[in-house]
């Protein structure tokens, strides 16, 4: 076998070779892309159902009693992510990254509050806006202390909140806890979070209610106050509001009111 034979035969391995590379290459892009398109693909859920229903919903009035303030609101550091966490056992959880929240679960508790309160109260969450000064506003502060997701069982909330009746101190604190049994499903689970978020309105709407009838007497007696021995003005005493009760018997609630 000559020289040049030899070389012809080895350039011809090579290519070979080469060829046979580009082929298992090829597959393997085909074979990761056929993997990528066969994922799952994401699924986004909101709690805050009053954009799909807002053509049918009532509209509010344009100049309301009184105002709402609701602020930015704290849930537990756990769940405080996109992804649902999901529990498997009281100390065990799935983060599930093709099933999200639209946006943070505190954004997505809020948005679903205030439109909740908004329509039960008619009336406009001015939070982070301007209002006339001659409105009554109320701040209405939220602490979820538990959102947790149980597949299947039930959805359950636990939220501290308060109502305080600007520019005065008077204050009503209170605790809810919720739980919710669903159906099977994320749609059923997402449905029992909202049903949750409704109580809640329920309870905070029946709170501000309260501490309203408490402070209109309070003020209709405050040009009536008399200096006291040492001539300063007598402070009238704080009513007592209490919390609103449960509908369905599942708040457990306490109460500080000051003025």
């Amino acid at each position: 076998m000559t020289a040049h034979t030899i070389r012809a035969a080895h350039i011809a391995r090579a290519v070979r070779a080469v060829r046979g590379a580009a082929r298992l290459s090829l597959a393997g892009a085909a074979a990761a892309a056929l993997a990528a398109c066969s994922s799952p693909p994401a699924r986004f859920y909101t709690l805050d159902a009053a954009a799909a229903a807002a053509a049918s919903a009532p509209a509010v009035s344009a100049n309301p009693a009184f105002l709402i303030q609701v602020p930015a609101i704290d849930v537990p550091e756990q769940v405080a992510m996109n992804q649902f966490v999901v529990q498997k056992s009281p100390s065990q959880v799935d983060v599930l990254e093709q099933t999200r929240w639209v946006s943070q679960p505190a954004d997505e508790i809020r948005r679903a509050l205030s439109s909740a309160l908004t329509r039960r109260l008619d009336t406009i969450d001015v939070a982070n806006s301007a209002y006339p000064a001659n409105v009554p506003v109320y701040r209405i502060s939220v602490n979820v202390q538990r959102f947790e997701s149980w597949p299947d069982r039930h959805a359950a909330l636990t939220a501290v909140w308060s109502v305080r009746a600007l520019p005065s101190q008077m204050v009503m604190t209170c605790r809810t806890d919720v739980v919710e049994p669903v159906q099977p499903g994320y749609d059923a689970l997402v449905d029992g979070h909202r049903r949750a978020i409704g109580v809640l309105a329920d309870q905070i709407t029946a709170g501000v209610h309260a501490i309203s009838a408490a402070r209109a007497p309070t003020q209709a007696a405050a040009p009536a106050k008399r200096p006291a021995a040492g001539g300063a003005a007598a402070a009238p005493a704080a009513p007592v509001v209490r919390c609103p009760a449960s509908p369905a018997a599942r708040s457990a609630q306490s109460v500080d009111s000051t003025s």
